[in-house]
């Protein structure tokens, strides 16, 4: 396993992409001061997860991020790409090359990939922990570092020999399950403490378990006994609406029989004043007429049986000149008028029996018109009652 290459953009001073190739051996790059050397190292430390801002030589991590010149302006992102050739399978992963790439934003934001696919950042440090470039990556000496690694306590040389073993990885994990052992011993005892406690809590729960299902038995009784009522009432309403569509139908017929007989008897009384209208008529002119002609023949009488009083009265108190009026023509006179009176009188009676049949047809009538109102009123009422 070896460096194949690594590529700089917009770290430190590599605004432009830069791509270094590395061959197998001893890699060496040199240059004047200010040109840039030590902003390698520091991209490939960073790359592998170095989190010190101050071991990269700077005051916060933002200040990777090219800051820009005076004919350049400020880049928003830093990345960093690392690709190891992983022909002997060194690193546990199923590629025989392997690229690591970090990002940082200028906003905060950073990402890593593992050959383009997003992970942690302990994905990439576990990664490369079995290989001796773990977090405390022994194998960069920056600047100033030598004295800090020839001065070490045997503690800090312990660690490096670790690292640089595999050994590390292993301690820092069961640390962690040390710690995550702790958790749960004291997550047990609070568990114990709530088992104790919801123990003593049972007795109590049980009795108002026991009420419960009581309850809930009850609960059941009494919606079955108000299913039954309800099915009940039910079949009452069924049997009182059957009960009232057979009235009604019942009802219905006796009405359509009663605006039968109805309408019939309204034929009935259109004939019945037609027939008595019709012959009223016919018999009150008859009659109006007769009177008029028997009333003329009155007046003409009258006046005729006036004239001859009086001439027989004019003739008994004159001289006798002509003729002599005796007693027999008087009494004639008074017998023809005595006559005429007669017959006045009888026409005067027909009269009466017409008047009284005019009656007679218009108290039929009457009684007619109330027995329509009667059924007219039934019907109504009926019609209401439906």
């Amino acid at each position: 396993m070896y460096l194949k290459s690594l590529t700089i953009k917009g770290f430190k001073s590599f605004a432009q992409p830069t791509t270094f190739a590395f061959e197998p051996g001893v890699t060496c790059i040199v240059g004047p001061n200010g040109s840039g050397k030590s902003n390698v190292v520091d991209a490939l430390a960073w790359v592998m997860g170095e989190q010190g801002a101050k071991t990269l030589r700077g005051g916060k991590m933002e200040d990777v991020i090219f800051a820009g010149t005076s004919t350049r302006g400020p880049l928003g992102r830093a990345q960093v790409l690392l690709t190891i050739d992983n022909t002997d399978g060194l690193l546990p992963i199923d590629y025989s090359e392997v690229t690591i790439s970090r990002t940082l934003f200028r906003n905060g934001g950073s990402e890593y990939a593992i050959n383009g696919e997003n992970c942690r950042l302990l994905d990439v440090q576990e990664l490369l922990s079995d290989t001796g470039l773990g977090r405390e990556m022994h194998v960069i000496v920056g600047q100033g570092q030598l004295d800090k690694v020839l001065h070490a306590t045997p503690e800090d040389r312990r660690g490096f020999i670790e690292e640089a073993a595999g050994i590390l990885k292993h301690r820092r994990r069961k640390e962690k399950t040390l710690r995550k052992l702790d958790a749960m011993q004291t997550n047990l005892t609070r568990l114990s403490d709530l088992a104790g406690e919801i123990r003593r809590q049972l007795k109590p729960l049980g009795r108002q378990a026991e009420v419960a299902r009581r309850a809930q038995s009850v609960a059941a009784v009494a919606r079955d006994a108000k299913a039954r009522i309800l099915a009940d009432d039910v079949v009452r309403l069924r049997r009182e609406l059957h009960d009232h569509q057979e009235v009604e139908a019942g009802r219905k017929s006796e009405r359509i029989v009663l605006q039968e007989r109805l309408e019939q008897t309204r034929a009935r009384q259109q004939q019945v004043e037609q027939s008595m209208v019709g012959d009223d008529v016919d018999r009150a002119r008859t009659v109006v007429h007769r009177l008029e002609s028997v009333q003329e023949r009155l007046r003409g009488l009258s006046s005729l049986a006036n004239q001859r009083l009086m001439f027989l009265a004019q003739q008994a108190d004159a001289p006798q000149q002509g003729p002599t009026i005796t007693p027999e023509r008087v009494q004639g006179v008074r017998d023809e008028a005595a006559r005429l009176e007669a017959r006045a009188a009888a026409m005067t009676a027909g009269t009466a029996d017409t008047a009284r049949a005019v009656a007679e047809a218009r108290a039929r009538l009457d009684a007619l018109d109330e027995q329509i109102a009667a059924q007219a009123a039934l019907v109504a009422q009926h019609d209401l009652e439906a």
